[in-house]
This record gives structure tokens, C-alpha cells and sequence, in this order.
């Protein structure tokens, strides 16, 4: 049996499936048969072997795709990692002059592997979802959205106003807040952030109404909160200005009365059936190993995919992590002008940090990511992005906007779990379906995050954080059907109104996407 998987005919590397020994032999599938090398030294799982000999300057193919260049020559059965790779996208000056490296040229194995089990499309097995419901049972909303959860909103206009609303939101059932760091001494551009990021979660259709608290004297001022919640939605809203009521206290009892009647009125909303082109499902990744880009994040590819030919919405998120793998996006582009949107977005990302003398590689591949067998960014992106399936590429979003488009579109978020999940709330996602490979606790106050590992030892150690263990793709390639469908239905179940792992445990971490210091 194979303790290793060759992703793609052209790569120079194989991903090893169990730790290796320095002289074990490490098998995989190469034209439809097993091949064999030795490895030269100890190898940690789901890391790198260099399955042909790749000479100093050559560039180290993974997914078919270039993720580095070697640093060094690199024999066959050498572990490939951070030590002998770099990016070419740094261009440092100790990185090489590229060559053309060495490789195997295989054909496409016969046997299913992880090189296909992305790529079936909605001519596999099981694309109705496994015996999955094509509707859903939400709630319609008076702006027309439908949701899948009824919370009342308790809003904090800026960081002044977090602490009484955690206090409201405390004494009503149903209700939930964030503690908002912004708000105030912000740069405008900043603050539109922020505002983008308020309205639309008040706007977010999982919301049944919003209980809207300020301070007074905030960047943030009341009208300005009301009047972008009223430019998304026409649902319950109510204000109160702490400075102008009396105090916390006074605030905080007023406040409470409003929401306990706005949760009671929420109470007599009833659920009705939807189709599934009702959903906008957003994607994002985050504690990733290999294993992410070699099964969790192609299985949500796959569920995206049958959202998208339902009719509904699926969000491609983390701009940071296209960096290497724009093109292949842009080529997926419905138009040219959003080819070179998508294009512009990494351009503008890596650019703002140039800005302020850094590299956004300092943080990215982030050390779990490293340990789990990840090397560069580039390597990253092109795991990342198999979240999109293989629709094509309908509109770029900026960060937290309304999304109005069908199909698959992007948002441009950071890479950070949090913000970007909330961006996406804020966009209209009603759910996100997340990959880990090292395991973690990311909730959301508004949408239920659904977490999927692929990694059996994540699963073993994180199970009381996580939703759906696919750790049996990589064992079983066959499985892919099976397992999609799988967890399109634990989707639906979770749209029906079944809880996930951080909704139990109570988790709804959030944070805002900033450009800058505060003032």
C-alpha cells in the first residue's frame, strides 16, 4: 500500500502519509502502477520527498504548479522543506537563477488518488449530495434574505459601548454581541471598514433585528451606524446613546427591555422550506498542514461546486493566500475585468505591506503551518485555493460589502481566521464551512462555522472542536464522493438549525480588518 501521494503527474515531490525513516521505503502511484524510492533521511509526516533528482535553482513542483525553488541540489528521496526551498516571489539574493528541474513526466494514474479526487466535478457519484435535501429551512426576512439562525444583535457602535453590550446581551436569551476594538480614533478609510463590517452584520439575515448601543462621542456617531444598517436592511432596529441616557446603568436597563421584546418577537418566527440557491456558504481555512490543500479543502471545493450548480453562493476568502496562485484564478474569471480584479487585490496586498518595510511572508506560512509540512506561500495558496471547486469566477467583493452576485465569487480578506470569517458575515454568508489541519476553536457571533479536518490526528486530539472528520480521503481516495456528500448534508443539517462544535461550545471570537494604527 502506498505510504505517500504523488498530487499531480508533473510534480517533483510526493507527500509522505505516515513519519518516514531514513532508509524506508516510501511508495506511490505513477502511471497507474506503485513506484518506490528510498528516503535518504527521516521525513515527519505529511511533509516532502523529492520523488527526481532537482538541481540548485530549480523550481519544486507540487499540484502541478510551481511552490519554490531549491536552494541547493536536492537528491532524490531528500525530505523537501523550508531548509533546501525558498520563494521565488521574495527574490532574496541568495535564491538562484531558475533552471529547468529534473522531473519524472508520468501520466495520469488509472487508480483513483488525491491527484483526481478534486477534479470530478458534478459528473461524479453522488453529486445530488449523497441523498441530501436541494432545500433548506430558513427564515424570510422583510429585506427578502433568508437566514438559518433568528439572533437579536446587541451592536457596539466602538470599543466604549463592548462592555455594556456584552452586559445586555447577557440578561436576553438569543442575543448575542462582540467586543468591537474600533469605532473611534480611526482613520477614515479604516472606519469604513468598520462600518462595513457593523451594518453588515446587523444586515446579516441570521439577525432578526439589532439593538444598536454608542457611547456618544466616537469617529462612529449613532446616525452614521443607523444610516448604514438602513442602507442594507429594513429589519428591527432600535439605538441608545450612553451619554445620553444616564449612564451604563440607565443604558443597560433600557437596552435590555428593548431586546427582551425584540427576542420575544423573534420567538413567534417560524421556519419555512427555501431552495438551496437561498444560501450564500462562505469558505476559509485556517491551522492548515498538507493535508488541507490535499483533501479537506478540494471536499469543500466539491460542495461548493454542487451549491453553485443548485443555484446558490459560494465565497472564496484570504487574499494573502491566492499570492502564488492568482493566475490560476484569473484564468478562471467570468470576464477579463475580474481576472485582473483578482489579480489587483494581491497586488494591493503585497504592495501595503512593502509599504511599511515588511514581507508578508514574515507571518505566512504561519510556524503550525511549517511544522505541518507547508513551505512557502506559494505552496499555501495553491492548497488554499481548491475551497473554490472549479466554477468559474463571477465578481470580486472588497472586504465586508453586500455580495448580490450567484455563483462563486471572492471577497478580499486578510489570511486572519477571524476577520475574514467576519467579513464574510458581513457580506450575507449565512454559514462557513472551515479546513483545519492543526485543529481550531474559530466560531463567529452571527454564522455557525463548520469545521472539517482531514488530518486523523487533528481529529483524535481536536474531535470536541470540530464537525467532520475526512481524514479517510487520503487513505481512500475512492471515498471522495462518499464523504462530499456527506458533509453537503451535515451543511444542510446545520442550515436547518443543528448546532456546530463552536455554536455548543459557545465560541463567537471576532475581529475587524484594519489598515493601519489607530490615531
Amino acid at each position: 500500500m502506498n505510504n505517500s501521494v504523488l498530487i499531480d503527474p508533473r510534480d517533483s515531490v510526493a507527500v509522505v502519509l505516515e513519519p518516514v525513516l531514513k532508509n524506508e521505503a516510501v511508495f506511490f502511484t505513477l502511471r497507474g502502477e506503485s513506484r518506490e524510492i528510498s528516503a535518504l533521511e527521516d521525513i515527519p509526516v505529511y511533509h516532502k520527498i523529492a520523488v527526481a533528482a532537482i538541481p540548485q535553482g530549480g523550481a519544486i513542483i507540487k499540484y502541478g504548479e510551481e511552490i519554490g525553488v531549491s536552494l541547493c541540489d536536492i537528491r532524490m528521496g531528500e525530505h523537501v522543506h523550508v531548509h533546501n526551498v525558498g520563494s521565488r516571489r521574495q527574490e532574496p539574493a541568495s535564491l538562484p537563477t531558475a533552471t529547468t528541474p529534473t522531473v519524472a513526466t508520468p501520466t495520469v494514474a488509472t487508480t483513483p488518488t488525491v491527484a483526481t479526487i478534486g477534479k470530478q466535478g458534478k459528473n461524479s457519484p453522488g453529486w445530488s449530495g449523497g441523498g441530501a435535501s436541494a432545500t433548506f429551512w430558513g427564515y424570510r426576512r422583510p429585506d427578502g434574505r433568508v437566514g438559518i439562525r433568528n439572533k437579536v444583535f446587541i451592536l457596539p457602535a466602538s470599543i466604549c459601548a463592548s462592555d455594556t453590550t456584552r452586559i445586555i446581551a447577557s440578561q436576553i436569551d438569543g442575543a448575542i454581541s462582540f467586543n468591537n476594538q474600533n469605532g473611534c480614533s480611526q482613520i477614515d478609510r479604516d472606519q469604513q471598514l468598520t462600518m462595513d463590517v457593523m451594518a453588515g452584520m446587523a444586515a446579516n439575515p441570521n439577525v432578526y433585528g439589532t439593538v444598536a448601543v454608542s457611547l456618544g462621542c466616537e469617529n462612529c456617531q449613532m446616525d452614521l451606524v443607523v444610516k448604514a444598517i438602513r442602507e442594507r436592511t429594513n429589519k428591527p432596529l432600535v439605538q441608545f446613546i450612553i451619554q445620553e441616557n444616564g449612564g451604563t446603568i440607565a443604558t443597560i436597563e433600557k437596552a435590555v427591555r428593548a431586546g427582551l421584546q425584540m427576542a420575544r418577537d423573534a420567538s413567534a418566527e417560524r421556519r419555512e422550506e427555501f431552495p438551496l440557491s437561498e444560501l450564500i456558504l462562505g469558505t476559509n481555512c485556517g491551522g492548515s498542514d498538507s493535508t488541507s490543500g490535499l483533501a479537506a479543502n478540494p471536499l469543500i471545493g466539491d460542495i461548493s461546486d454542487r451549491l453553485v450548480a443548485l443555484g446558490g453562493t459560494s465565497v472564496l476568502s484570504e487574499t494573502t493566500e491566492f499570492i502564488g496562485a492568482e493566475h490560476i484564478l484569473a484564468a478562471r474569471a467570468r470576464t477579463e475585468e475580474t481576472g485582473e480584479r483578482i489579480r489587483y487585490i494581491v497586488r494591493r496586498y503585497e504592495d501595503a505591506f512593502r509599504l511599511v518595510g515588511a514581507d508578508i511572508r514574515e507571518g505566512n506560512p504561519s510556524p503550525g503551518n511549517i511544522r505541518g509540512g507547508i513551505t512557502t506561500l506559494e505552496e499555501k495558496s495553491l492548497g488554499c485555493i481548491h475551497k473554490g471547486g472549479h466554477a468559474p469566477v463571477e465578481a470580486v467583493y472588497d472586504y465586508a460589502k453586500q455580495i448580490a452576485a450567484r455563483g462563486l465569487v471572492i471577497m478580499d480578506t486578510p489570511g486572519n481566521d477571524a476577520s475574514s470569517v467576519a467579513g464574510m458575515a458581513a457580506g450575507g454568508c449565512q454559514l462557513v464551512v472551515f479546513s483545519t489541519g492543526r485543529g481550531t476553536p474559530t466560531g463567529n457571533p452571527i454564522v455557525p462555522v463548520i469545521k472539517i479536518t482531514a488530518n486523523r490526528d487533528a481529529w483524535a486530539r481536536m474531535s470536541d472542536n470540530l464537525d467532520f472528520d475526512a481524514s479517510a480521503v487520503i487513505a481512500r481516495p475512492d471515498s471522495f464522493s462518499g464523504l462530499s456528500g456527506r458533509l453537503f448534508a451535515e451543511m444542510i443539517r446545520i442550515a436547518n438549525g443543528g448546532f456546530t462544535r463552536s455554536e455548543l461550545l459557545g465560541y463567537t471570537e471576532m475581529a475587524i480588518a484594519r489598515l493601519c494604527n489607530y490615531v
